[in-house]
């Protein structure tokens, strides 16, 4: 009898790419069988917010398929989309569109993270109901 595939709901966007949260992920699977989708939330980097909350989405769609290209290489069952500039709200779109076992919340260190600052694993485990693993990576370097 084969082990059902659990679905984990991954939130991230500078650190998607990261060599910590790919390290995570196939921690993951080496637990049981997973897949996982990942959402990017939209957010505006730098002063750009001010202006335009719509200024994250084509760095969100370059950070998104950048992970989602590593994840595959190693060999990982993944998707995923870009979200609301709000990761809160992206993560609880997302679950609320699909149907999770667990989430990974995946932030830069604790001293250069906004997400940290605002609780945001605690906050996602508590609008979604789901087990939430928090992942501390730093930033994806761009593919060149």
């Amino acid at each position: 009898m084969s082990e059902e595939k659990a679905n984990v709901l991954v939130v991230a966007n500078r650190t998607a790419a990261s060599d910590e949260l790919l390290e995570a992920l196939v921690q993951r699977v080496e637990r049981g069988p997973a897949e996982f989708f990942l959402v990017v939330p939209a957010t505006p980097r730098g002063a750009s917010w001010m202006t335009d909350m719509n200024a994250g989405t084509g760095a969100a769609e370059g950070t998104l398929e950048q992970a989602l290209a590593r994840w595959r290489d190693v060999g990982l069952e993944c998707d995923g989309k870009t979200g609301d500039p709000d990761p809160l709200a992206a993560a609880s779109d997302a679950a609320n569109a699909g149907s999770y076992d667990e989430a990974i919340v995946s932030t830069l260190p604790k001293h250069l993270s906004k997400w940290l600052h605002l609780d945001l694993p605690h906050k996602v485990a508590h609008a979604t109901g789901l087990p939430v693993e928090h992942v501390s990576a730093h930033e994806a370097k761009a593919a060149v």
